[in-house]
């Protein structure tokens, strides 16, 4: 779904047909004769259940919004983007991008919150001007606005149109796809009404005010609560979302969120909508990360992360229970990258890292946004589990570089392996590496899987190349047979496997049978 449409489509957006505007006054005028009748015809009894000093008691304490909007809404912009569709490379990504979040089975949480479909199965030209709407918010006086990244992605131009009904001509200071943040300019007056983000985390409970720009009718304002923190939607490493339940639907992309203080908590970036429109479920960055990502824009019209140079996953109770760990907490490496900070102070495949400058981190996800706040060259230290004995490293932080080179390994040509004797607990046969055709020299090769059998349970699969087991590394099968007596001997539950297959090398715990 896609918040740029043809600019002929764009013109009937915000017509309501007079036939529904008739039908929504006759509910209306339905509610309005219940709520009129006499409390001898309530159904149900409700008078009964309800004194009309405790419905006036009720009424009293319910909050109203009136000020909190009068006061923020003039910081409230509608964000009006073109792009020249003229099969140049920009218009191709954005194409692709179209067709790509209407093919993944994550388009609910399309940042884009378009009409379904997008541009898919309307008539493609040779040359088109394509518009799109969203939101954003002034935060200084200067004209300084934050919006969406989707929102201003390989815009030709931008306008922003204030509360007032004045339109400006903005220009795009910097971007950052990662967050789907956008930093733009508005120049000329040194006097637009601005806010400020938020101090403070959000509680799940809390009230929250969202404004914005849905459907391009400008001006919108809806209330609901925190619903949920520290979202997950499968965007990418930094997902930490606050849910809000407040409605907000297509163009609402880069509005704000608010406190009941008047404070940004965070800025609307999705929605879970099976229909395309506002199903009550809404994801907002948090104002935490929107300031260190908004501050960096501002200075060098681009973000800078910390690099620590490792793949990493979370610790499972499984895991944690195989390297004889206390509680399921940190992010055990799968793999050190060569050459980075990490590799060069010692980190290596399978250490769990606890904590940072002392924090404790909870997940993998915990460890690379806490890595990712850091600027490049900080000096950190790093808790570590190394081999059961806990250590402290101090390194120097790398640059997150922007493109990382894919890191493929060949997969075994099952067809021609002859297969070793199985093992029973994992349920699984193998071969050494170095007799199967593209499997490389180290560990032992999956060339068969008993699909009922605790391995295949944990997803290793046929062509899975195992490098070690329970820390140790493996060439055979006898040295994997040897590492699970030897596990099952400890009083281990699970074993720790690390597998390497063509996309990625990480680790599995698998119960021992």
């Amino acid at each position: 779904m896609i918040d740029r449409v043809n600019s002929d489509t764009t013109k009937t957006r915000t017509i309501l047909k007079p036939r529904r505007l008739a039908l929504l006054g006759t509910v209306a005028a339905l509610g309005v004769a219940v709520l009129a009748a006499s409390p001898a015809s309530t159904p149900f009894g409700v008078n009964s259940l309800i004194s009309p000093a405790q419905a006036a008691e009720s009424a009293a304490t319910l909050p109203g919004f009136g000020d909190l909007v009068a006061k923020v809404k003039p910081a409230v912009i509608s964000v009006r983007v073109k792009i020249d569709q003229d099969n140049d490379k920009s218009a191709m990504l954005q194409q692709n991008r179209m067709d790509s979040d209407e093919d993944s089975p994550f388009d609910q949480f399309s940042r884009q919150f378009g009409f379904p479909g997008g541009m898919n199965g309307m008539p493609r030209q040779r040359h088109q001007v394509i518009t799109g709407e969203g939101s954003g918010f002034f935060i200084s006086a200067d004209g300084y606005a934050v919006t969406n990244n989707h929102v201003v992605d390989h815009a030709e131009s931008v306008q922003v149109t204030t509360d007032d009904g004045t339109i400006y001509t903005a220009k795009v200071v910097g971007t950052d796809p990662k967050t789907d943040l956008a930093l733009i300019k508005v120049d000329g007056k040194k006097d637009f009404p601005f806010v400020k983000f938020s101090d403070q985390k959000p509680r799940i409970g809390d009230w929250v005010v969202a404004v914005g720009n849905p459907f391009g009718l400008g001006g919108t304002v809806t209330a609901g609560i925190v619903s949920a923190s520290g979202r997950d939607i499968g965007n990418g490493p930094y997902d930490d979302y606050i849910q809000i339940d407040a409605p907000i639907n297509k163009g609402n992309s880069g509005g704000p969120a608010f406190d009941m203080n008047g404070n940004v908590i965070g800025v609307n970036t999705a929605i879970f909508s099976p229909s395309g429109g506002s199903v009550g479920i809404g994801f907002d960055i948090p104002s935490s990360t929107a300031k260190l990502v908004v501050a960096q824009l501002k200075d060098k019209g681009a973000v800078t992360r910390g690099w620590l140079g490792v793949q990493v996953q979370p610790v499972t109770a499984e895991i944690a229970d195989s390297l004889g760990l206390k509680a399921a907490r940190g992010a055990i490496v799968d793999n050190p990258q060569d050459g980075s900070p990490a590799a060069k102070a010692g980190i290596e495949a399978g250490d769990v890292i606890t904590a940072v400058n002392g924090t404790a981190i909870k997940d993998s996800r915990d460890l690379a946004r806490t890595i990712a706040t850091l600027a490049p060259g900080t000096s950190v230290k790093l808790d570590v589990v190394h081999k059961g004995d806990t250590k402290t490293v101090t390194l120097a932080l790398g640059e997150l570089p922007n493109e990382r080179q894919a890191q493929g390994n060949g997969k075994a040509d099952d067809g021609k392996t002859q297969q070793a004797p199985g093992t029973p607990r994992l349920g699984l046969s193998l071969a050494p590496a170095g007799d199967v055709q593209g499997a490389g020299q180290k560990g032992v090769v999956v060339t068969e899987v008993d699909p009922q059998g605790p391995a295949a349970q944990r997803g290793i699969q046929t062509g899975d190349v195992i490098l070690n087991v329970g820390g140790k590394a493996v060439a055979n099968v006898g040295d994997v047979r040897s590492e699970l007596a030897q596990a099952k001997s400890s009083g281990k539950n699970s074993v720790l496997l690390q597998v390497k297959n063509a996309d990625a090398t990480r680790f599995v715990a698998v119960p021992l049978a």
